[in-house]
């Protein structure tokens, strides 16, 4: 039996493409906030890491009691920081930051993870607690709590996250339309090493999707059937920024290139392939009648129309007094701003005249980038 489609005021298939990124994917549920008051309900969900337990969430619950659970899931892992510090930012904002970090460091962070104790270098070599620092035990409990795989697996969602083979190397999607989704699956997808133990799944030891992309945008545009789509992509590491000046400056600068996964990149690909099958359609309405039975000609011939795609991009952007840390700084004031910052740029982005003066296209892919400086609008389309 067909899933239902949920509705959008696009008239178009939602689906969402979420970035790992620990602490930051606060921001994801900020947009879903504004995308779900919007009316804009996905169907189908694509995550790596934390981008994938905001994935679970939000599928294995009715519309009614997704925006209630992530915000349990939010606030029980800020719950060690809760108090707001006085500084909002400057120096006084980067020493609670960091302190913020430490702790969570030092005394894990609430239904996520533990510290080890013995440590890791004390731990018998070949074990679980020999190779990880942390054990995300609390996060399956928090997950059997928080999400109901049932209807996850069998409701109006699809889910995708991915994960790294420890053995192979080779990334690979756990893919409700293919599997039923286990706690375990979305674990493995933010299993990031040293810090946490590999997941086994089906005797296949399985480490953070992130390690090979952390952005499952590419998996979307080449797994999705053909038709139309609108695709809101939210990125918790911007892959352009400043020249650093201090160390810390350049471990941070390292994270965001390292973890952006080229979004662009993607997306810029998808155009010129866009191209290339609009060329080749051209091209076979060309050619003689005797050549339209030629083996290269029929191969040709299946490169079918996507249809028309909408990309909407997101980007969570750094605050001047972020450091290398802010992946795994859970304090409450940092998580409550992390998702203000996402609701904003949701709300912005869809309520945008670009997006809601938009002409429709026949085919072809046209990416939206309505949320950052005032003014500045990336629409572009490939026919």
């Amino acid at each position: 039996m067909a899933k239902p489609a949920p509705s959008n005021p696009a008239k178009e298939p939602v689906f969402l493409v979420f970035q790992g990124g620990g602490a930051l994917g606060a921001y994801q549920a900020g947009v879903y906030e504004a995308l779900h008051k919007g009316g804009y309900e996905p169907e189908w969900l694509a995550g790596i890491s934390i981008g994938a337990i905001n994935c679970a969430i939000i599928a294995g619950n009715p519309p009614e009691q997704r925006l209630p659970r992530l915000r349990q899931f939010w606030d029980r892992v800020s719950e060690l920081v809760p108090v707001p510090w006085p500084a909002e930012s400057g120096i006084g904002r980067r020493l609670f930051n960091e302190t913020s970090a430490a702790i969570t460091a030092m005394a894990g962070a609430p239904g996520f993870f533990t510290p080890r104790m013995p440590p890791p270098f004390a731990a018998t070599p070949g074990s679980e607690a020999a190779i990880s620092f942390y054990d995300t035990m609390p996060l399956r409990q928090t997950l059997v709590e928080l999400v109901d795989f049932d209807l996850l697996n069998d409701g109006p969602i699809r889910v995708s996250v991915g994960a790294v083979n420890v053995l192979s190397g080779n990334l690979v999607f756990f893919d409700s339309d293919r599997i039923r989704i286990e706690p375990e699956h979305i674990m493995a997808s933010g299993a990031l090493p040293p810090g946490f133990p590999p997941v086994m799944i089906d005797g296949e030891p399985y480490w953070d999707g992130g390690l090979v992309s952390n952005t499952p945008l590419q998996y979307v545009l080449d797994t999705k059937q053909p038709g139309d789509a609108v695709i809101f992509q939210v990125d918790l590491f911007c892959a352009r920024g400043d020249m650093p000046q201090t160390l810390s400056d350049v471990l941070q600068r390292e994270k965001d290139i390292r973890y952006s996964s080229r979004t662009r990149f993607n997306t810029d690909v998808e155009k010129e392939l866009v191209a290339l099958r609009g060329a080749v359609a051209r091209l076979m309405g060309k050619l003689p009648p005797e050549m339209r039975d030629d083996a290269d000609v029929q191969f040709l011939s299946r490169c079918e129309e996507e249809g028309a795609v909408s990309v909407v991009h997101m980007i969570n952007h750094r605050e001047v007094f972020e450091s290398q840390s802010k992946d795994y700084e859970f304090s409450r004031l940092t998580v409550n701003s992390h998702w203000h910052d996402g609701h904003r740029d949701a709300a912005k982005s869809i309520s945008h005249p670009a997006w809601l003066d938009r002409v429709r296209h026949s085919s072809g892919i046209m990416t939206f980038d309505l949320a950052g400086a005032v003014g500045k609008v990336d629409a572009q389309m490939v026919v």
